[in-house]
């Protein structure tokens, strides 16, 4: 099957009707078992006019190339950030509002930096916005399913999301080698599977999770 590269179709719509900013919003590690959830944030204006050679959905391309588009993607766009919610923070408030609370941070960091979300759209990947309710001021939030795969500013978030937190992984991998997060990236692979069975869980694991009857529905992302 042919993968059509992204556009800005959606992005100039918004600039069309007077956004300031287009934010791409993307998660990553919703299904994971192990480590935390991050949130992707990518800000473009109307002076952007083309994307990244070879920018894609993180889904839609290997790890090696993740590792070559990501300085790209966070070269390209305006401003970047990636917000986390903890393996605590997720079994304490549940996956969907451990979203929210990454989701809070990431543009936290965009405030930081400069960036005025009252003239923004935030253009977020699925057809549940999870965002908003995490905030205390509300935001203008677009969704749009598979917008990663489609909307040039949200497959940019999704490569940064996604390398950022593999590193993470892959950087808690050294310490706990037994779990395989350098290959798995703390999804519920049989040899992640193997060792939880054998040697027992870790503060990195979402303990909630591990109760699941069926641990295979965790799978590698």
């Amino acid at each position: 099957m042919t993968v059509l590269d992204p556009t800005l179709d959606r992005e100039r719509a918004f600039f069309k009707k007077g956004a300031e900013y287009v934010i791409g919003c993307d998660e990553v590690g919703r299904g994971a078992i192990a480590g935390p959830v991050a949130v992707g944030l990518s800000v473009i204006d109307s002076t952007v006019r083309t994307i990244p050679t070879g920018l894609r959905d993180s889904k839609l391309v290997s790890e090696k190339k993740r590792d070559t588009l990501e300085p790209a993607a966070r070269s390209w766009s305006l401003f970047s950030a990636v917000g986390l919610a903890t393996p605590q923070e997720i079994d304490e408030i549940g996956i969907t509002r451990a979203l929210g609370l990454a989701g809070r941070r990431a543009l936290q960091a965009l405030v930081e930096a400069g960036v005025e979300l009252g003239g923004s759209v935030v253009l977020l990947d699925g057809s549940h916005d999870w965002l908003n309710p995490a905030l205390t001021t509300r935001v203008r939030v677009q969704t749009q399913v598979k917008a990663d795969r489609d909307c040039g500013s949200v497959a940019a978030a999704s490569v940064i999301a996604k390398v950022h937190r593999d590193r993470l992984l892959i950087a808690a991998h050294e310490d706990r080698p037994l779990y395989e997060w350098a290959g798995n990236k703390g999804y519920g692979s049989a040899g992640h599977l193997a060792a939880i069975a054998e040697f027992g869980s870790t503060d990195y694991h979402r303990q909630t999770w591990l109760k699941t009857p069926d641990l295979a529905l965790f799978e590698l992302e």
